[in-house]
């Protein structure tokens, strides 16, 4: 089966370590915004959507982009949303990226307006609404080392894989 995975995520989530287990473990790529955004510049792309939908013509992992939106009527995708306690994800942006706390709080409150804004803008929704996903994880309470055994369990279970 084609099993397209879009992960959403709040920034400092651990998130885009998820994505990359899951690629390792179903043996699929991960699409990111920077894959994306060079697509766009180097073929006839009209738009992200374009891109994505065709990404999708394939087992892929997409993180971001609004791609469970632009999905969200294809059978196989399977939308995840990532989210953390701020303090855990204050953590790990300092350590990450070598910041002291406040510049820390400070880019994790940025990344998340800017990802609420852009979702808002291209969708007309809100970010983190739990009716757009079909799972949601919370790597404070699960751990971003479980995350991806947790969905292999599921696809498993439902015989997707």
């Amino acid at each position: 089966m084609n099993l397209v995975i879009t992960i959403s995520r709040r920034f400092g989530t651990g998130a885009g370590l998820i994505a990359e287990e899951l690629s390792d473990k179903l043996d699929i790529p991960v699409y990111d915004r920077a894959y994306i955004e060079h697509e766009l510049e180097g073929k006839s792309y009209s738009d992200e959507a374009e891109v994505i939908r065709e990404l999708a013509s394939h087992s892929c992992i997409i993180l971001g982009r609004c791609a469970s939106e632009i999905l969200k009527d294809k059978g196989n995708v399977f939308n995840i949303y990532v989210c953390a306690d701020k303090e855990d994800r204050i953590q790990r942006i300092m350590k990450k990226k070598a910041l002291s706390y406040e510049d820390a709080r400070q880019t994790l409150e940025e990344n998340d307006r800017a990802r609420a804004d852009y979702y808002y803008r291209n969708t007309g929704k809100v970010w983190g609404d739990v009716n757009n996903y079909h799972m949601i994880l919370d790597t404070s309470q699960l751990g971003i080392e479980n995350c991806a055994n947790i969905l292999i369990k599921y696809f498993e279970r439902i015989e997707i894989i």
